[in-house]
């Protein structure tokens, strides 16, 4: 019960609490699959209207990759990596380096990771847009490596 109030935290209006809740979430994933059996919440907040939602949705959806075993991120990756070009910029940096998460533990979605950071469209200025250009190239540069391993 306590594992769930946690996750409806996650989409509390208090933005400190939400995002104590998506730490706890994410440290709990490290060790253990128990957040695993949330993995559709996660998703659904990937589509929030509220950046914060869809930023927390991406990153435990990454956190959970490794215990994935219904394959439940291989439907949505496209979903995903739309976000790499998310109106927010905070948004597409967290799904950016979330990416080789996944990747390490689902080989088979790499190329495609690949082909849509290289093919990202520039829509941010030129304060986030340098930053977004550097997590792009530090992404492909391990998802390469990942490749070759």
């Amino acid at each position: 019960m306590e594992l769930e109030k946690t996750v409806q935290m996650l989409s509390n209006k208090d933005a400190k609490q939400a995002y104590q809740a998506l730490l706890e979430l994410e440290k709990r994933s490290e060790d253990s699959n128990e957040a695993y059996a949330f993995m559709d919440i996660y998703i659904k907040l990937m589509d929030a209207d509220n950046s914060y939602e869809r930023t927390r949705g991406i990153r435990l959806l990454a956190a959970n990759a490794k215990w994935d075993v219904n394959r439940k991120i291989e439907p949505v990756i496209s979903q995903l990596l739309s976000h790499i070009e998310d109106e927010k910029p905070i948004t597409s940096r967290a799904c950016i380096k979330v990416l080789p998460l996944i990747a390490k533990v689902k080989p088979h979605l790499i190329d495609g990771m690949i082909q849509a950071l290289e093919s990202y469209h520039t829509i941010y200025d030129s304060s986030m847009q340098k930053l977004i250009s550097q997590d792009r190239m530090q992404a492909i540069r391990i998802l390469r490596q990942y490749k070759t391993e």
